[in-house]
């Protein structure tokens, strides 16, 4: 389990690593499953990281988010895959770590200059800032909330397909939370402009962290008011009342959509 603490920087040769290549994870056919690369077995293997970027503990050992060139990777050796490749596959602690991971990269990738100066930025806090060297601006993780809402009816849940998807599974609807706007304003907005109807009983259910690029997930639960449907024809392909016994293929319950779903039909007598 990742715990996310301050770290800074190591070079012992039993650290951990997450890898990634283009986006994608990099893990190796000689380590068992679901375990991060040590430090020793990837440069070895892999050569020097591009990019490294302290995430936590990983089982009491410093832990890092690493870029490794795409030139060192053997489809013999290794195996590599986006994070939608692992959701349902791998623990909840190694996906959690994998996604923290390709964040935290993908942050240091995009602020390397100030951005109110252009100044070039270094890691300090123990890795969770950059500071400029030029002004001292600092620069921390931004993460997105968004609200995900479960709608009721009775003893059925609206379910949606997103437009551009080929209905491969119905989900929940969610969005994004505009400046000003709280969580629960936020599930009545989203759910009048995608599917046009009122709900009211907005009541919370848990978080996620959601790597996709980086939010963090609000779920709720909110019961049908009025209207009728009409489908933000940009956003949603489908939607619909769905019974326990009778529903579309939905997300894995490893996301929290799914949980949502899973969580209403499982209370149901």
């Amino acid at each position: 389990m990742l715990e996310i603490t301050e770290v800074g920087h190591s070079s012992d040769p039993d650290d951990c690593m997450f890898a990634f290549s283009g986006g994608n994870a990099v893990s190796s056919l000689r380590l068992p499953p679901q375990e991060p690369w040590r430090r020793r077995e990837l440069i070895t293997q892999l050569g020097q990281p591009l990019i490294e970027v302290p995430i936590g503990l990983w089982l009491g050992k410093p832990c890092y988010a690493v870029e490794v060139s795409p030139d060192r990777l053997d489809p013999i050796e290794h195996v590599t895959g986006n994070l939608f490749s692992l959701l349902g596959r791998v623990s909840d602690d190694v996906f959690a770590a994998f996604g923290r991971g390709i964040q935290m990269l993908s942050w240091r990738r995009d602020h390397q200059f100030c951005g109110r100066c252009s100044g070039e930025t270094q890691m300090t806090d123990g890795g969770r800032a950059l500071a400029c060297k030029a002004c001292g601006h600092s620069c921390y993780p931004r993460l997105s909330p968004c609200v995900i809402v479960a709608v009721t009816k009775g003893e059925k849940l609206l379910l949606a397909a997103a437009q551009g998807r080929r209905a491969q599974f119905y989900s929940t609807l969610a969005g994004f939370i505009e400046p000003g706007e709280t969580a629960e304003a936020a599930v009545a907005r989203e759910v009048r402009e995608e599917v046009g109807i009122e709900v009211e009983n907005v009541r919370y259910f848990g978080s996620q962290p959601w790597p996709f690029p980086s939010q963090l997930m609000l779920g709720f639960y909110a019961d049908y008011a009025s209207g009728e449907f009409s489908l933000a024809a940009d956003e949603i392909e489908d939607a619909g009342w769905f019974g326990r016994d009778e529903h579309p293929p939905i997300p894995p319950e490893a996301s929290i959509a799914g949980q949502l779903i899973n969580e209403f039909f499982r209370r149901l007598p």
